[in-house]
């Protein structure tokens, strides 16, 4: 039964019917698959939210906060920066590279080792971003975050 949740076929297993059950193993596994796509997308959110938000362009981009405060015409224009766009696609640049190398790190290391490391690098990179003081943490925290997903979005 395509698309359905309980399997009513009594079809004997052959190579194209593999006559998988559905356990509570394969529930949870759906459930943190599920998860790791919709917090890569709120990170998209929040990551899109936090750079036109005052206390952060106070502390960390304040030349685009003087800039934005003497446009009159285009506020896109603001927000060109080149720093604050390589903040914000530090992330994905580094979930690419790292999703890329994950298969030979998991050849060697295996599927457990690999998502845990995955973990502590999402750890590190979440860490450093709460307690940046300046761009290059901002920068090298959200390195470590793309490193984290991409390994754990692989595996």
């Amino acid at each position: 039964m395509a698309g359905g949740v309980f399997s009513v076929d009594n079809t004997p297993v052959t190579a194209i019917n593999v006559g998988g059950k559905l356990t509570l193993s394969i529930i949870i596994s759906c459930i943190v698959a599920a998860s790791s796509g919709l917090l890569f997308g709120y990170d998209l959110g929040i990551s899109g939210g936090v750079t036109t938000m005052v206390p952060f362009l106070q502390k960390f981009f304040p030349d685009i906060l003087r800039k934005a405060a003497g446009s009159e015409v285009n506020l896109y224009c603001v927000y060109d920066s080149q720093v604050l766009t390589l903040f914000t696609s530090s992330l994905y640049l580094a979930g690419l590279v790292s999703s890329l190398a994950a298969s030979k790190v998991t050849a060697l290391y295996g599927r457990r080792n690999t998502i845990l490391f995955g973990g502590m690098l999402f750890l590190a990179g979440g860490s450093i971003n709460g307690g940046a003081e300046n761009i290059p943490m901002l920068i090298l925290g959200r390195v470590l975050l793309g490193l984290g997903v991409g390994f754990t979005n692989q595996m």
